[in-house]
């Protein structure tokens, strides 16, 4: 069993900072809502920019091929350098980090939409551009899920997770929508400007955060070691450290087989179901309002949920047959409360785990972990829906929604067996 040990009042190691058992509610934590709201501003410029630069390009050239370029730049840079950026987060101070990718991002978005404005600019730096884009957003993420526990503390970690989940969820929908309105209204330029300004009152929002409350004073007597061997260290880490182990093989694996079987339940919804426009609307909406309510659920309980490893991988399990079950469903109406149970689910599959990532990796080797974690759970959907898009040409969606499914409850049922770690964590 995953047991956390109080700290004595004398101990101020780095492991013991995140503990404060007076620690006062994170709505009422100043550092917290500035980085908060610094995150939901950076995560509204990463959603924002995407669908505004791609349908920039779409409208502009006509061409998907071109927009896939895109696509894969960012896609290509994220698993490339998650885990060197991971690394270089737990190098360094994280919130200097943060607020550095911010202001770097900025610049960077302001000169694309400079150059979107001005007439026959070659694409080729619209790509370099968007490519350093996400060159300095790679460090932003692991720089501020690792910095969490430092805001916080870990009595508070579950409230603070929660409460980035419900942001995450509502940020991303609302994000594509402002987004395409943007560009529909003001033009590709001015929508990125708009883009380019989050990113700058993100890092100003950073700035005012002040020092993180529970940072770990820097070790002036240890003898520094080099970059490579701390790269090679976070992946010793993982692979020796049970739960960042199981944690790091499941987190993808789930979001693999979500991601790509929501997609052709829309391709089902639309070619088999013939679902009215306003049905296909709430299927779009169970997913996200599921995980809100998960979301919600988890901060109340907090600890008073016992057991939280066997919730998530139950909830793993239990995907499994709702997916089949939705295959077998004759309309989308019909379908709507399993979709909305399968978000409820989701949420209790992920969120716990990055809770638990925070209260069981050392935070020295946290920068690397999400950092590795990242990387694999951004790869993992657009094979995923690449692969599921194919093999539905060919059979059908409701054959694969279903195999899926049975795809997902036996790997949730190994994983309840073989990752220990995870179900034991309370």
């Amino acid at each position: 069993m995953l047991e956390i040990a109080k700290p004595s009042k004398n101990d101020t190691s780095a492991a013991a900072l995140p503990y404060d058992s007076s620690a006062v509610s994170i709505w009422k934590n100043r550092t917290f809502l500035a980085v908060f709201s610094s995150y939901s501003l950076s995560l509204l410029g990463n959603t924002f920019h995407s669908i505004a630069l791609n349908l920039w390009v779409l409208q502009t050239t006509g061409s998907a091929k071109l927009m896939s370029v895109v696509l894969i730049t960012h896609l290509v840079i994220s698993m490339l350098f998650g885990s060197f950026a991971g690394t270089f987060a737990d190098r360094t101070d994280r919130r200097t980090l943060m607020w550095i990718s911010d202001a770097v991002r900025f610049v960077l978005v302001a000169a694309i939409a400079v150059l979107i404005y001005l007439p026959n600019v070659p694409f080729a730096y619209i790509v370099l551009l968007t490519g350093l884009v996400a060159f300095a957003g790679v460090f932003r993420t692991p720089a501020f899920q690792a910095s969490l526990v430092e805001i916080v503390g870990k009595e508070q970690i579950t409230q603070a997770v929660g409460a980035i989940s419900i942001s995450d969820n509502i940020i991303r929908i609302s994000g594509f929508a402002l987004g395409g309105i943007a560009v529909a209204a003001v033009g590709g330029a001015f929508a990125i400007a708009i883009d380019a300004a989050t990113f700058l009152l993100s890092a100003i929002l950073l700035l005012i955060a002040g020092k993180f409350p529970y940072q770990a004073p820097k070790d002036e007597g240890i003898a520094k070691t080099s970059f490579k061997d701390d790269l090679a260290a976070g992946f010793h880490y993982v692979w020796k450290e049970p739960f960042a182990k199981a944690a790091v093989l499941l987190l993808p694996l789930v979001m693999f087989f979500f991601l790509s079987t929501f997609m052709l339940i829309q391709v089902m919804a639309v070619k088999v179901w013939h679902a009215q426009p306003f049905v296909f609307g709430l299927m779009e909406a169970c997913i996200p309002l599921g995980y809100v309510i998960g979301s919600i659920l988890i901060m109340r309980l907090d600890t008073r949920l016992k057991s939280r490893g066997k919730w998530t991988l139950w909830s793993v399990i239990l995907m499994g047959p709702l997916f089949i079950a939705i295959s077998f469903m004759t309309s989308a109406s019909s379908a709507l409360p399993l979709i909305l149970l399968v978000g409820f689910l989701f949420s209790f599959s992920t969120t716990i785990i990055f809770i638990a990532l925070r209260v069981a990796v050392e935070p020295s080797m946290q920068g690397r972990v999400f950092g590795l974690v990242g990387a694999l759970t951004s790869v993992a959907p657009p094979i995923g829906l690449a692969v599921f898009s194919t093999l539905s040409d060919l059979y059908g969606p409701a054959v694969i929604i279903a195999a899926s499914g049975a795809a997902m409850l036996l790997i949730g049922m190994i994983a309840y067996r073989r990752f220990t770690a995870i179900r034991t964590f309370q």
